[in-house]
């Protein structure tokens, strides 16, 4: 019997890639909202004894407690087991306070995520590229937390645009032993690029740590938001005499202009990212190519 696919209204483009391989069958819900913008969810399909996946991002407080309410149902309508599939989990900023006082969001909610019910034969959570290792910890009880790897993804992109002659870059120090463990992998040269903080927004590039003479450059990051960092680090690689610079990112989030930002700045001649969030699918240019992350959800499942 094959497993029942549900998700979040801001995943439909996901799931529509996942159910159209025939493996799953679709969960419909009925959505909508009340007059003061409480949401309506009713479950239409039989879950009981079924196994339930759940894919839904947490790319706003609004659809993470819609992933929530979903999930909780399902599991009291009588789920025989539950996975959910959080393509980008958006509070990986807020992984560690700082400062006193300050709230650490990924923490309080993976704790949330963890309330949810358990089903007979238990909850998984399947969480992708994380902003950093100690993320899945912060999950608790009976949900079993899963770091999946795009590195499949990357690597092949890395082998497309630069080929077996490019250096492998990072935009700060911060990412670089992810970046040489890939640049192992490929056996490529890996760089990275040192900064300081002029501000809570800003920061400057004070050196480059490799020979980038006429090189393709290509940097990783596991996610770009407005870009200015990344465009910083591309500048300064440029500078330092790399020939055409590629940018490769797991989580296309792209706020504020940042894909017309990147492109403007004339340092970057593509930028390839997966779908994990939904922004991507809103942008309508060449600058970025989106590749999907179906195959391999369909593989963890």
């Amino acid at each position: 019997m094959k497993k029942i696919l549900f998700h979040t209204k801001a995943y439909t483009y996901l799931a529509n890639k996942l159910l159209a391989e025939g493996k799953y069958e679709e969960g419909h819900i009925e959505l909508s909202h009340f007059a003061d913008g409480e949401r309506y969810q009713r479950i239409l399909t039989n879950v009981e004894d079924r196994k339930v996946i759940v894919l839904g991002g947490t790319i706003d407080d609004s659809s993470t407690l819609e992933l929530y309410d979903l999930c909780s149902t399902l599991v009291k309508l009588g789920a025989s087991s539950l996975s959910i599939v959080i393509p980008y989990f958006g509070y990986s900023t807020m992984e560690r306070a700082v400062k006193e006082g300050e709230v650490v969001t990924a923490k309080t909610r993976a704790r949330l995520l963890s309330s949810i019910p358990r089903s007979t034969k238990g909850n998984r959570v399947y969480l992708f590229d994380l902003h950093t290792e100690g993320l899945p910890h912060y999950f608790e009880g009976h949900l079993r937390a899963v770091h999946v790897y795009c590195k499949d993804i990357i690597m092949k992109a890395v082998n497309d645009f630069g080929g077996s002659d490019c250096i492998l870059a990072s935009t700060d120090a911060g990412r670089a032993k992810w970046v040489e463990s890939l640049a192992n992998d490929l056996g490529l040269q890996a760089a990275f690029a040192l900064k300081r903080r002029l501000s809570g927004t800003d920061t400057e590039v004070t050196a480059i740590n490799a020979d980038v003479e006429n090189k393709t450059v290509i940097i990783y990051d596991d996610m770009i938001r407005s870009g200015s960092s990344l465009i910083n680090a591309a500048k300064a690689y440029k500078e330092a005499g790399a020939g055409k610079i590629f940018v490769i990112t797991t989580h296309g989030i792209f706020v504020n202009g940042a894909v017309e930002r990147l492109k403007n700045s004339r340092v970057i001649e593509k930028i390839i990212c997966t779908d994990t969030h939904a922004n991507t699918q809103k942008i309508n240019d060449s600058f970025v190519e989106v590749r999907s992350i179906a195959g391999l959800v369909d593989s963890r499942l």
